[in-house]
């Protein structure tokens, strides 16, 4: 259409319109009388009355459509209607129309107040259901509202979150794309850019659209636009190498074959409106003879575009004059290509749908006959009244209007692939009915084909999908599709494919290296198959075996003056008691448990004291020995064999009563030790008290020092009493081992810490038995001449 300036002083021109005659729109016209010519020879709808028509040519501009309106609202003068085919004139009951969401809006806006009914066949707009401010409008396609979700879950479906988006700048693409772009949020999709265009647009605003689309990172582009817009843009691309994109395509231009010449679109997929078959529709748009064209100028201008012929002879001198042999039948056009009805069934229904509301305003049946009064004046409110009601089928379709005024939403998926010929066809592949349970509504029942003839599903995404055991890390001032993979903590877990966040495996479980899978850590303890423990109990069974053999040597020679000389009651005694501090070393290796937890510590308390009490007591008995040699003393009178045993059996008897308070008040027990590993769970004895076990250390020490200071003073005694300098010596070792002992206890880890203190028993017995039996026992056996009451007076 041109633009007219007015001048508000004369009166203006009625608005025209120019531009390509479309014949896909003469299709849905001639659909629309068609349906008429079917209800006015029905026997069965509407018997005996006659519908007429005018069709109006709103040349896709909104000025005219509003004429148009105005028009229709005022209503009509009698010529305007085809003759005796009405049965009454000059009142508009009903307007099926306008193709285009824009153009219904601005008719349904001025006839509504007329509460004349507009059933619309193309107009999707989801603006349209909205009864407040359109209360007069139907329409037999679905709303845009369900196409959007369609196309999302489409989107989705293939796996594809990073696109494009391009729209008409129409009602149409500006509502259909913010549908659009609201359901694909929910559904995780990104999209990269949105343009919006019109085919009015200067040629440098469909130049930068069409720069967009090469220039971007996303294959998939979802176009929610009318076909003369999509021609315009699809052109435009055409011009330089074309991009390698996968169209998704609305309703509105997916099935458009005007728009299948473009190559580059094999692959297309899209939502359709559902297929159908009109019984007739095709005969009776190929009965059209030379001079029922010539009276009609549109079908006129039909004719001489399609032949390229003029039908008068003032044609132009490019143009021959048509001669009658023009075929209508071997065509190929849009308006003869009836394999895939789709719109027009919308039309069709449109029409049948207006005749069934009239039909149950003016008609009634009784006794199975049908009488209809054709003298009634007929209001368009009541025909308003009852479209709002009817339900009946047509053509195996069913026909009604919800609340909103819409019809139960049902699209087919259509793809765009090449035949065997090599022309793009348009393949239904799967559908989309909105009235199946969620889950069930969309399916895809055919192989498909993509972009470049490809049987390959295109990839368009932003980022690649993060593999388990790593987490998704938005990117600064990007959508959320656009992520960088970072490898999870230490600790922790993803076992999903782009996980937003990872999280800690349970306390006993630690991450595989591919930190996708949590294990049960590994048990870590002192067992017996370790190296470690092998080495010690060869030194433990050794130093026992040391003890008991030193013991026989020490009974076989009992009646020697080296074994007479310091009590050799003691000696064996403490020997006893070597060889139980060497044994209860075994009791800290293996796995811990209640029993062994309280046996290790309080054997090894009660055997180190034992083993003190007897170097205490020998040390007793070298210095009473020396004071009874004075002269008037009487000291060995009081420290006999009796004393000596009571001193061994009270000092210890002190350390079982402070074992067997430890063991009933908190007795120590097995625990998994978490937290000096994280990666594997240490099983050890927990103290229970600290303050019993340092009581029980604390006791050691203090009789450790009380007899290094006692074998101190006796250490200058006469050379046949020098059992005091080994005491002293063995002590001194004792000492040292147990000192440097707690530092290397307490910072040692895991089963080191058990290392540590088996070591500590290990050292401190092998100094007492080397430091106070060896040299005596290299006497007894090496120079047993020493070895004699004589060799001692002497030395004496």
């Amino acid at each position: 259409m041109h633009t007219v300036v007015n001048n508000y002083i004369t009166k203006p021109e009625h608005p025209r319109c120019t531009g390509s005659f479309n014949a896909r729109d003469l299709r849905f016209s001639r659909t629309m009388i068609f349906a008429i010519e079917e209800i006015n020879n029905s026997t069965k709808l509407l018997p005996g009355i006659k519908l007429g028509y005018q069709i109006y040519d709103t040349c896709s501009a909104v000025p005219v459509a509003v004429h148009v309106a105005f028009q229709l609202s005022n209503g009509q003068d009698p010529m305007f209607y085809k003759g005796s085919n009405c049965s009454q004139t000059g009142v508009v009951i009903a307007v099926v129309g306008d193709s285009g969401s824009t153009l219904s809006i601005s008719m349904a806006r001025i006839i509504g107040s007329f509460n004349i009914p507009l059933v619309s066949h193309f107009a999707t707009c989801a603006c349209l259901s909205n009864k407040h401010e359109y209360p007069t409008f139907f329409r037999t396609i679905p709303s845009d509202h369900y196409q959007a979700a369609a196309l999302a879950k489409l989107v989705k479906h293939f796996g594809w979150t990073w696109i494009g988006a391009v729209h008409s700048d129409s009602d149409y693409g500006n509502y259909g794309m913010a549908t659009f772009l609201e359901t694909a949020r929910r559904e995780g999709i990104c999209v990269e850019y949105v343009e919006s265009f019109d085919w009015t647009h200067p040629e440098s605003k469909i130049q930068r659209v069409a720069n967009v689309i090469r220039r971007s990172t996303a294959t998939v582009v979802v176009a929610f636009a009318a076909p003369g817009d999509m021609k315009i843009l699809l052109e435009e691309l055409a011009w330089q190498p074309v991009p390698s994109r996968q169209w998704i395509g609305s309703e509105a231009w997916i099935t458009d074959p005007n728009l299948m010449s473009f190559s580059f679109c094999t692959g297309a997929i899209g939502v359709a409106i559902q297929r159908s078959v009109i019984p007739g529709l095709r005969d009776f748009l190929l009965d059209l003879s030379v001079s029922e064209v010539a009276a009609s100028t549109v079908l006129t201008e039909f004719w001489e575009n399609a032949f390229n012929c003029s039908l008068t002879k003032t044609s132009k001198l490019n143009k021959r004059v048509c001669d009658g042999t023009e075929d209508i039948k071997t065509l190929k056009s849009p308006y003869t290509e009836t394999s895939q009805l789709r719109v027009s069934n919308m039309v069709y229904k449109a029409v049948y749908a207006i005749a069934h509301a009239i039909h149950n305003v003016v008609c009634q049946e009784t006794n199975a006959t049908i009488q209809c009064d054709k003298y009634m004046r007929l209001e368009p409110k009541q025909v308003l009244s009852e479209l709002k009601k009817v339900s009946f089928s047509q053509n195996g379709y069913h026909i009604s209007f919800d609340s909103n005024g819409d019809p139960i939403a049902f699209y087919e998926l259509v793809n765009w692939q090449k035949s065997k010929s090599g022309v793009i066809e348009p393949l239904t592949v799967g559908y989309y009915d909105a009235s199946l349970p969620m889950g069930e509504q969309f399916l895809i029942n055919r192989n498909l084909t993509w972009l470049e003839d490809s049987t390959q599903i295109p990839v368009s995404i932003c980022s690649e999908s993060c593999p388990p055991g790593t987490r998704k890390v938005l990117q600064k001032g990007k959508p959320i599709c656009c992520y960088d993979c970072i490898p999870c903590p230490e600790g922790e877990i993803t076992n999903i494919t782009d996980a937003p966040d990872c999280f800690l495996c349970p306390r006993e479980f630690w991450p595989n290296a591919e930190k996708d899978a949590c294990f049960l850590k590994p048990m870590e303890f002192l067992s017996f198959d370790d190296i470690l423990s092998i080495i010690l109990t060869t030194f433990s069974v050794s130093g026992a075996c040391l003890a008991i053999i030193t013991a026989v040597i020490f009974f076989c020679h009992r009646r020697t003056p080296i074994v007479r000389a310091n009590n050799s009651e003691l000696s064996f005694m403490l020997l006893f008691s070597l060889t139980l501090c060497f044994l209860c070393s075994l009791t800290f290796i293996g796995v811990p448990s209640k029993w062994s937890c309280m046996l290790r510590h309080t054997a090894f308390g009660i055997t180190f004291v034992l083993c003190i009490s007897c170097v205490l007591g020998k040390t007793l008995v070298v210095l009473m020995a020396f004071k009874a040699t004075l002269p008037g003393s009487n000291t060995m009178k009081w420290f006999g064999p009796p004393q000596q045993r009571m001193t061994v059996v009270s000092v210890t008897f002190i350390q079982v009563i402070i074992c067997t308070v430890w063991l009933v008040l908190s007795p120590p027990f097995p625990v998994k030790n978490l937290t000096t590993y994280k990666e594997k769970i240490i099983l050890e004895c927990a103290l229970g008290s600290a303050v019993g076990f340092w009581a029980v250390l604390g006791y050691i020490g203090l009789l450790a020092v009380f007899c290094f200071v006692l074998a101190v003073l006796a250490r200058k005694l006469p050379d046949n009493f020098n059992e005091a300098k080994l005491i002293t010596f063995s002590m001194l070792i004792f000492c040292a081992v147990w000192i440097t002992f707690i530092p290397a206890y307490v910072s040692s880890p895991g089963k080191f810490t058990v290392a540590v203190e088996i070591f500590a028993i290990l050292a401190s017995s092998f100094g007492l038995i080397l430091c106070i039996f060896a040299p005596k026992c290299f006497i007894i056996l090496f120079q047993p001449e020493k070895n004699t009451k004589k060799f001692l007076m002497n030395k004496k």
